[in-house]
């Protein structure tokens, strides 16, 4: 018998046009392979010709020699595709040789090429009701992705990643359509989870008698969050930042602060959103919940809301109001009375690009007004300041930054599962039509058909997918108007609405109670998303007091992006924010924000401008800042000049203000201006 050294490794045989290959593995190396012909003797089978391939040619040898890499193969297989007969035959001559060979399972795509790749059941994928290995199932996964366009590394690498778990190339190659097969569209599942947190009875806080009777005919102990509120000195006065997911509960830990404060005669609720859309929203909630404990009103530009024609009413127990809103207000001089409560919402917006720095510039204005009241009026104390948001990626930074106690809960109150498949733009309404189907049709423990929230990235998709959707559906965005808006909601609400199609920026913070997220566009407008805005949004799906379970799904168009400034594709993209971790809240500044939040600073706190923006989260060079301000001649001194004034009420950057000022001395039509600033902003 010939020793290990001998040994040439694993000669593999199987048919092949009539003949046999004969392939030589070693250590899972191919070695050298051969064609074997048989021939028929008087003792029976015997190699008649032998054929060594040296790349595309063939080199005759001796039978003989094949006899000899036979008798010093460690091992023989036959491959179990070779035919009855073929492997009789095949087995009648080994025999005369006294060697033995095992049939084996084998990937024909390898035998046609001329290597050997032995299948088991682990390694077998099927193909074409045959069974492949996974090199060569890759292999025609690639040349499928292929009629599809570019695909990201990322991609490619979840969908090898699904082939070797399911072992199934036409399931994996179906994703690429749209396919809907929950166990291969499934990325993961962020589980439900519960702090142990003893939760407060209601009937043991210590709030005014009005507000405590209100809440113990709603419930009879706080939720987690709000129990660790109260715990930490929320009713005491102390100033917190409260990070926990969507529908955990934290809005009535501002709520309970400030309505507290209000009916025990300490300042007035002030409570800010980031959007119109949601301040409407809670405004008309404020005002049904809480109307009979004191007026509530609402501010979200310079005056009104325009469809309700509303009045600002600074003097409200009650006032609900956008960012800007109330950085108008400041900005313009209005007195805002006693202000006993601030509660910020969304505080992630401190990173946005385009409105981070106005939120940090307001949190600062805001808090310098109150202590000027403060000092000025002996039987007003200050405010309370309570900061909400689900998302943020530094919360003990943050808070340390905005000297509040930090509050992080991190339950999630039902679990979500986030799926991925792979459609063209055209493909991906009929995609969203079968999801809000098979949601809808669904009903949850609680009662509840499933209702699904569908972001896209443009007021016109919005139009163009909700026609397309069989079951009811309506469009959400800011381009409707206020009723039409608050019909939306309330079908919604009722259950009357499968689903609603709306804008990545209006509807992330937009109380509609979905069980399903589906992501028509992972941008918004032509941004990809951020993790913390794709967190924020998917987040919307589940709700506890409706659903079982959240379900998300991300309809990604491989080398899709959406304007030519985007780096990445969308299937780059869609990793990436399953992947990524949450980004830092940092609010960033450009030398047109730094310059801008500075002069709003001088106009609201003349000297003490210097110690408003040390105080602000982002980092600016005052002096350099003053400095422009000087040369742009919109302040005199620490005073701001009529120009200066007139810059900041209109929330102007400096290079707007002087396109304007160029075009009315050149007396230009304001409308031609205007329109040459709507243009600039879209180019960027």
């Amino acid at each position: 018998m010939a020793t290990q050294a001998q040994q040439v490794g694993t000669l593999f045989l199987h048919e092949s046009s009539g003949d046999y290959r004969a392939v030589v593995c070693r250590e899972g190396e191919r070695v050298f392979g051969g064609i074997l012909e048989l021939k028929e003797t008087d003792a029976g089978p015997r190699p008649g010709k032998f054929r060594v391939l040296k790349g595309d040619r063939e080199e005759p040898r001796p039978p003989e020699e094949f006899v000899e890499i036979a008798r010093r193969a460690s091992r023989i297989r036959i491959s179990e595709q070779t035919s009855t007969g073929g492997r009789a035959e095949l087995r009648e001559m080994l025999d005369g040789y006294q060697l033995e060979a095992a049939v084996v399972r084998t990937c024909r795509y390898c035998a046609t090429s001329g290597d050997y790749s032995p299948l088991t059941e682990d390694t077998a994928i099927k193909a074409d009701d045959e069974y492949i290995c996974p090199d060569c199932a890759v292999a025609e996964l690639e040349r499928e992705l292929a009629f599809h366009g570019e695909v990201s590394g990322s991609a490619v690498e979840r969908l090898e990643e699904l082939l070797f778990e399911v072992q199934d190339l036409e399931r994996v190659v179906n994703l690429l359509s749209g396919d809907l097969d929950p166990d291969l569209t499934k990325f993961d599942e962020i589980s439900a989870t519960t702090d142990d947190v003893d939760p407060v009875p209601v009937s043991d806080l210590d709030l005014h008698p009005n507000l405590q009777s209100l809440l113990e005919d709603r419930f009879d102990t706080l939720l987690p969050v709000q129990s660790l509120a109260v715990e930490n000195g929320l009713l005491e006065g102390q100033d917190q930042m409260v990070v926990s997911a969507t529908a955990t509960g934290k809005t009535l830990v501002g709520e309970m602060a400030g309505l507290d404060r209000m009916c025990r005669g300490e300042g007035k609720l002030l409570f800010l959103v980031p959007l119109v859309a949601l301040a409407n929203q809670k405004h008309e909630d404020f005002r049904d919940e809480y109307g009979h404990l004191g007026e509530v009103s609402i501010r979200v530009g310079s005056s009104r809301i325009r469809d309700e024609g509303e009045r600002f009413e600074p003097d409200a127990d009650v006032i609900v109001g956008t960012y800007e809103g109330i950085d108008h207000a400041l900005r313009t001089g209005r007195d805002l009375g006693d202000i006993g409560t601030v509660v910020i919402d969304e505080v992630h917006n401190l990173q946005a690009e385009d409105r981070g720095h106005r939120l940090d510039g307001l949190i600062s204005r805001l808090k310098h007004y109150c202590e000027t009241r403060a000092d000025e009026r002996a039987s007003y104390d200050g405010a309370q300041w309570v900061y909400l948001s689900a998302t943020v990626g530094n919360p003990e930074w943050l808070a340390r930054r905005l000297e509040a106690t930090l509050i992080e809960f991190e339950e999630r109150p039902v679990p979500v599962e986030r799926h991925v498949t792979f459609a063209d733009g055209g493909e991906k309404p009929r995609i969203a039509n079968r999801l809000v189907k098979r949601e809808f049709d669904r009903e949850s423990s609680k009662g509840y058909r499933g209702q699904t929230i569908i972001f896209t990235n443009s007021r016109r998709r919005c139009h163009e997918i909700s026609r397309k959707l069989e079951y009811d559906a309506a469009p959400y965005h800011a381009g409707l108007d206020y009723g039409r808006r608050k019909k939306v909601e309330r079908q919604f609400l009722n259950q009357d609405l499968a689903a609603v199609v709306t804008t990545a920026a209006l509807a992330a913070g937009v109380d509609f109670p979905a069980s399903q997220v589906v992501f028509d566009s992972l941008a918004m407008g032509i941004e990809w998303l951020t993790v913390q805005e794709f967190h924020q949004m998917l987040g919307r799906a589940g709700r506890p007091d409706y659903h079982d379970r959240g379900v998300v799904y991300l309809l990604v168009e491989p080398d899709c992006s959406y304007h030519g400034s985007m780096e990445m594709t969308e299937d780059e993209a869609a990793f990436k924010l399953l992947k990524g971790d949450m980004e830092d809240v940092v609010a960033r500044y450009g030398a047109d924000e730094a310059v801008a939040e500075t002069l709003a600073n001088v106009v609201v706190g003349g000297s003490a401008a210097k110690r408003l923006n040390e105080r602000m989260v982002g980092e600016i060079d005052t002096t350099w800042a003053v400095g422009k301000l000087l040369d742009y001649e919109f302040i005199d001194g620490l005073e701001p000049t009529a120009l200066g004034r007139a810059v900041t009420r209109h929330f102007l950057s400096p290079d707007e203000s002087f396109q304007i000022l160029d075009g009315v001395r050149k007396g230009r039509d304001p409308f031609d201006i205007v329109a040459d600033l709507e243009l600039d902003d879209d180019r960027q």
